[in-house]
């Protein structure tokens, strides 16, 4: 809910610091706040125990026709938000009254713009986040298929930057798509948050109205009603920071692999090569491509730990109830949301484009990469673990001619350089996209069903 300003109001910065960015910000809430009071009326019209209906059958119908409209013209870029309408609800409801005269006054009987704002966010946000799901997915095929593609070749793998033991390009490409794809787990559990219906909480703290709240959840797909209107309430403003630090843990795992992207492509390695399409001159000196893409994934993920941290500071000493601070939210997690997905995006598509150097990555295999092997090697034959540490420290030169090809197809256990089993990802990115595709055809179906 936000406060209305009135008439009496004649600061015109009251008016434009109350509303906000909110104009622009609702054009992304436009279709599911024409959902959400599709539901609402839906369930008006079915009110028992009332002298008379708050709207008919029929009227629900002609709500629901026009709003099926609205959210047409919406979904084509096409739907605006005036200044003196604040935000998308009062947006809604004046093409709705000027199609339909006093019905579409009616639509608002029972309901706080607290609720409104918050059924809309949820709708948004479970759109959004299986969306953001089938991107990361993505990103770990392409990591996946360009460490199949790639195959075994000898990498240098490093323990504070420093040569440490013999890995591979596999490993590392099918290392990165598996902290990507466990991200999924933490966006399930905003998608879980997300999946909750505030509707028919209203201001907080519920109505005189015999509200069927649990024909508004089922008519918009969530998996249950906030029981506690106050609840409900208390709700917003938790969701999106959820979200938020899914978001900026994603980021921190993309902004890793940024990184070593920008290593191993810096002419002291060598290993990789980007595309150029994904680097950028210098205005002063011809032989540069800059990793500037990569390094905006830093500071993108920076900024989304900023989101995150606004979130979390904007709630923490926020009163129970509905307070307008939380306005604020929307701006945090839509960008939150936008920067990821972005990102994302970009990087799968660098990653498909990638080139390995095999002969530089060979080369960069110095006798001590190959010291824990050897060690090993020497207590498999019997000779105590501490013994064999010390007499291979002593003795590093004596590891001069081991081929890292034989190095790394020795390590055959799971998960190691030569037990990578791509199935296992390929797998869990088959189950994940079906996991996506059928909740976001139950909310496409959901939402055509309602603005029939």
């Amino acid at each position: 809910m936000k406060s209305t300003i009135t008439d009496r109001t004649v600061d015109p910065d009251v008016l434009a610091y109350t509303v906000g960015q909110d104009p622009v910000l609702d054009r992304e809430l436009a279709v599911w706040d024409c959902m959400g009071t599709a539901a609402h009326v839906t369930m008006l019209a079915n009110l028992k125990g009332l002298k008379r209906p708050v709207v008919t059958m029929r009227e629900a119908a002609l709500v629901r026709k026009e709003l099926g409209k609205i959210a047409k013209q919406a979904g084509k870029g096409g739907f605006e938000i005036r200044v003196e309408d604040q935000d998308v609800h009062m947006a809604v409801e004046r093409l709705l009254t000027e199609k339909l005269g006093d019905l579409g006054k009616k639509i608002h009987t029972g309901r706080s713009r607290n609720d409104q704002v918050a059924v809309d966010v949820r709708l948004h946000m479970k759109d959004s986040i299986l969306r953001a799901e089938a991107e990361v997915v993505e990103l770990a095929a392409a990591l996946r298929k360009f460490g199949g593609r790639i195959g075994a070749v000898p990498l240098v793998g490093r323990t504070p930057l420093q040569p440490a033991m013999p890995s591979t390009v596999e490993m590392w490409a099918t290392g990165h798509a598996e902290m990507a794809l466990d991200q999924l787990e933490n966006l399930e559990a905003a998608y879980r948050l997300a999946d909750l219906n505030p509707l028919g909480s209203a201001a907080g703290y519920g109505v005189p109205l015999p509200l069927d709240r649990e024909c508004t959840t089922r008519l918009l797909g969530f998996a249950r009603t906030i029981h506690n209107c106050f609840g409900a309430s208390m709700a917003r403003g938790e969701c999106e920071a959820a979200l938020l630090s899914a978001l900026a843990q994603l980021m921190a795992v993309l902004s890793r692999l940024a990184e070593d992207l920008i290593l191993f492509s810096m002419p002291e390695f060598g290993y990789f090569t980007l595309p150029r399409e994904y680097c950028t001159g210098s205005s002063i000196m011809p032989q540069k491509f800059n990793p500037d893409v990569l390094e905006l994934v830093r500071s993108k993920a920076a900024q989304v730990l900023g989101l995150q941290t606004a979130a979390l500071s904007l709630l923490h000493a926020m009163p129970g109830g509905y307070n307008r601070d939380l306005q604020d939210c929307k701006f945090l997690y839509m960008q939150g949301l936008e920067i990821a997905r972005t990102t994302l995006r970009i990087l799968a598509k660098v990653v498909s484009a990638l080139k390995v150097d095999a002969q530089k990555c060979r080369a960069a295999f110095a006798p001590g990469v190959f010291a824990t092997d050897a060690a090993l090697a020497k207590v498999a034959a019997g000779t105590p673990w501490r013994d064999a540490y010390h007499e291979v420290r002593d003795h590093l030169e004596r590891l001069a001619a081991m081929d890292p090809d034989a190095a790394v197809a020795a390590k055959r256990h799971e998960g190691a350089t030569g037990g990578i089993d791509h199935e296992v990802y390929a797998a869990r990115e088959a189950a994940a996209r079906k996991s996506v595709a059928a909740r976001l055809g139950a909310l496409a179906a959901a939402k055509k069903a309602l603005f029939k």
